[in-house]
């Protein structure tokens, strides 16, 4: 069973610890990338982890996904609110599929409420700050698990 986890996330995140910390938190892309490298082997997963600014580029990657038959947690950002390309791409992946915020996007401005991916995903944790992406990770790991097992 493929054990590959692919981390997409999406615009400004590069810049986390940096933009608007009051909303985001102070811990760095980077920091999120060696921690969830590092929660996902403890999980026995393989991790791609990955940032872009540009639509098309996270499509790429969603394909290439797919195309590999991994699972996915996605932090689309901006694009949550917007993307129907992304959404699109989204529709393809038939492994566990997780969206994924820092900030609880329901208790956010009308703008950043209501994403659009989160109807074509099996969850979406939100609010957590850096600590859902280990938690994310765990439920990729469940996922996986379960259907290892009923299958």
């Amino acid at each position: 069973m493929n054990r590959t986890v692919f981390i997409l996330n999406g615009p400004n995140l590069n810049m986390l610890g940096r933009r608007e910390p009051h909303i985001y938190g102070h811990t760095t892309l980077a920091q999120i990338q060696h921690d969830s490298v590092a929660a996902a082997t403890a999980l026995d997963l393989h991790c791609e982890f990955r940032q872009t600014n540009h639509e098309g580029v996270m499509v790429d990657w969603i394909q290439e996904a797919y195309e590999q038959g991994a699972a996915l947690i996605i932090n689309p950002a901006g694009l949550s609110f917007h993307s129907i390309p992304v959404l699109d791409a989204l529709k393809l992946i038939e492994t566990p599929l997780i969206e994924l915020h820092l900030s609880n996007i329901h208790a956010r401005d009308e703008l950043h409420r209501h994403s659009i991916m989160s109807g074509v995903v099996n969850a979406v944790i939100c609010g957590l700050g850096a600590d859902g992406y280990p938690l994310a990770l765990k439920a990729v790991a469940g996922l996986l698990e379960r259907k290892r097992t009923t299958a």
